[in-house]
């Protein structure tokens, strides 16, 4: 008998491990089945076409079904927008999505307009867009800078692309960017992050944006390797005023991308 119950909980992992098999097997053609086809996602665009004005953004969700989005809609996605540093100019936009998931530019937002198609779901959100007074990215040419060979670029951050300013800081020696006459309206609003994927591989050193308005510093952000695309957001008093990015980092080869703009 003590054999017999021996026997049995020996068998009882193998028996799990099928289990667990066979529920995955079932749970992934479940998922493949819910993926909508290509004639769902063609009827979809169609529909955006239909309604799209120039200059209205495009977003898809979840984030993996992005490459599906853009091979019906691409033409209409500029690479300024894909690489935009955030959702805040616009006044319409688009999703597509599936699954119930919804893009992070629409955070807070309720649709003008919504139906389902052939399970992909076409939302449109109307808001008034931010008015933005000025773009650090546009007037690089008037700022001075200590060193790191600020250069506007479309870089990759967090496997995300962004136009922004890629500074290479020395080791342990912060960059100062300057911007003699900024434009300020109620706020400042920028995004830092980690650039090229393969030397945040190699390299697990953060870096770190601090904000000076008029040699005061009004904010400190730190991009960690896996941080992504990070925000920050100061209130300003309007006017115009001397304002500085630092940047840093303890790694030579940290290559820090941020992007900032002031808005009414």
């Amino acid at each position: 008998m003590a054999e017999l119950r021996g026997s049995r909980l020996a068998a009882l992992p193998a028996t799990v491990l099928v289990v667990v098999a066979l529920w995955e097997i079932i749970a992934t053609r479940q998922q493949a089945a819910a993926v909508p086809a290509d004639d769902a996602w063609a009827s979809a665009a169609a529909v955006v076409r239909v309604g799209h004005r120039p200059g209205d953004l495009i977003v898809f969700a979840p984030d993996w079904a992005d490459p599906i989005g853009r091979l019906h809609l691409g033409d209409l996605i500029p690479v300024e927008m894909a690489a935009r540093m955030d959702a805040a100019r616009y006044g319409r936009i688009w999703e597509l999505s599936i699954r119930g998931a919804h893009a992070k530019d629409v955070t807070g937002l309720v649709p003008t307009e919504e139906r389902d198609v052939g399970g992909v779901a076409v939302r449109r959100y109307d808001r008034a867009p931010a008015v933005v007074l000025a773009d650090v990215r546009e007037v690089l040419s008037t700022a001075r800078s200590t060193g790191g060979g600020p250069r506007v670029e479309l870089a990759e951050v967090g496997f995300e692309p962004h136009r922004c300013v890629v500074v290479v800081p020395p080791a342990s020696k912060p960059v100062r960017i300057t911007f003699p006459r900024l434009a300020l309206g109620s706020e400042l609003v920028g995004y830092v992050g980690i650039a090229d994927v393969f030397t945040r591989r190699d390299d697990r050193e953060p870096g770190t944006l601090s904000v000076e308005i008029a040699g005061a510093v009004v904010a400190t952000v730190t991009a960690g390797i896996d941080a992504g695309w990070v925000r920050y957001q100061v209130p300003t008093t309007p006017g115009v005023a001397e304002v500085t990015f630092v940047i840093s980092s303890a790694s030579p080869r940290r290559q820090m991308c941020f992007a900032a703009e002031t808005r009414r």
